[in-house]
């Protein structure tokens, strides 16, 4: 077994570690609600899951220095857009953006930020699902990502799909589902998408609860290591 193999075990094991312990967990404390410790547990999951899986892309694959690669949740600065100050009809309005708008920002980030050599490279959205209504933020919050730092690249990486079509079907090649298309149409970013286990989400069928537990392959994240590998080989010497 080589070292990518090793960590990506890793991977799994941490995965079923928590995916069919969590349900005790929440269970026995009286200290949060129920579906909060659930949500919560399979959102840090995922995120733990893209930083290491991404770090196994850089250090195993392109072998890449560590050093030279940071991943956060910093906030980015986003300002005021010309055109909106255009099409302000009051001119009091107007006259108080214009005087002010070094001062009107709005700080935003994404749930895991890949930066090399202090660059913003990949940014990734981690859910435990996605469905369409999400979608629609993220691929907002990905055109406010490109006009801040000009990232044409940007990722979801989910445990499971609720987009419909075949996001869950984990074929080599994805065909969509007919709202996501007309969703990604209208914006000039190239969001990719990342499902790790099978199977469309269901509501009444929690992956925490034994009976529909489901297993994360080895597959699915040697796909994920590949294609962070392919992005991030440019950034590679």
């Amino acid at each position: 077994m080589n070292t990518v193999e090793t960590k990506l075990n890793t991977l799994i094991a941490a995965y079923n570690k928590l995916v069919k312990g969590i349900d005790d967990e929440a269970a026995m404390s009286h200290d949060r609600a129920y579906g909060g410790i659930i949500r919560a547990g399979k959102g840090e999951l995922v995120e733990s899951m893209a930083t290491h899986l991404v770090q196994i892309a850089w250090e195993d694959v392109l072998h890449q220095s560590r050093a030279r690669m940071e991943i956060n949740k910093k906030k980015m600065p986003i300002g005021i857009n010309d055109k909106y100050i255009e099409r302000i009809s009051d001119p009091r309005v107007k006259e108080y953006v214009n005087k002010h708008r070094a001062e009107l920002i709005y700080k935003f980030g994404t749930d895991v930020q890949v930066f090399v050599d202090g660059r913003l490279v990949l940014p990734i959205e981690c859910k435990a699902y996605s469905e369409n209504a999400m979608l629609k933020r993220i691929l907002f919050d990905a055109e406010l990502m490109k006009e801040a730092v000009g990232t044409d690249t940007y990722y979801l990486v989910q445990l499971e799909s609720q987009l419909g079509g075949d996001y869950s079907a984990l074929n080599d090649v994805t065909f969509g589902s007919p709202a996501t298309h007309a969703l990604l149409s209208h914006v000039d970013v190239n969001l990719k998408i990342i499902t790790l286990l099978q199977g469309e989400r269901k509501v009444d069928r929690p992956i925490h609860k034994a009976e529909y537990y489901k297993e994360l392959k080895m597959s699915e994240l040697q796909k994920a290591v590949t294609l962070f590998a392919n992005d991030l080989k440019k950034y590679a010497r």
